[in-house]
């Protein structure tokens, strides 16, 4: 499946801009919260698995509505090397149609559900997982890209 993206920008964990079409081809993983159990498991293999995806020519970013505050606070607590990118105002989640109501304590919450995408060297979307579970999900997601290259 090849499907054309608007490519964002968006600020960085560091308050730098971060400019998709800069970064190309780009691994993005969507994730629900900073600090939370799947998201550190997931934000955490992917952090071990950048010099993989790198040596393939990938760059990996995370992006999440959390602050970039937040963000910062999260890479330095797990030592995460990822970029992360702070969508406060649900732009790229939209734009990639990766907010869903979700069950949380019995109420329905609309939410950013776990979604990873691969976009080649022209930003086009080659693929992507939805719903996806946070453990071995970067594993996966290199063995599907050392599959193609």
């Amino acid at each position: 499946m090849i499907v054309n993206t608007t490519l964002f920008q968006l600020t960085d964990d560091a308050g730098g801009l971060f400019e998709a079409k800069k970064n190309l081809p780009l691994v993005i993983y969507f994730y629900p919260k900073d600090d939370t159990p799947g998201c550190i498991v997931e934000a955490s293999e992917f952090s071990d698995y950048k010099e993989k995806f790198q040596q393939l020519g990938y760059q990996i970013v995370g992006i999440s509505k959390d602050s970039i505050e937040s963000h910062r606070k999260f890479k330095e607590k797990y030592n995460l090397t990822i970029k992360l990118l702070s969508d406060p105002n649900n732009i790229v989640c939209d734009q990639y149609d990766v907010m869903k109501i979700k069950n949380l304590y019995g109420k329905q919450v609309k939410g950013i559900q776990r979604s990873t995408f691969i976009l080649d060297e022209q930003g086009n979307i080659i693929k992507e997982y939805r719903k996806v579970g946070a453990k071995g999900h970067a594993q996966q997601v290199l063995n599907d890209l050392k599959k193609t290259n």
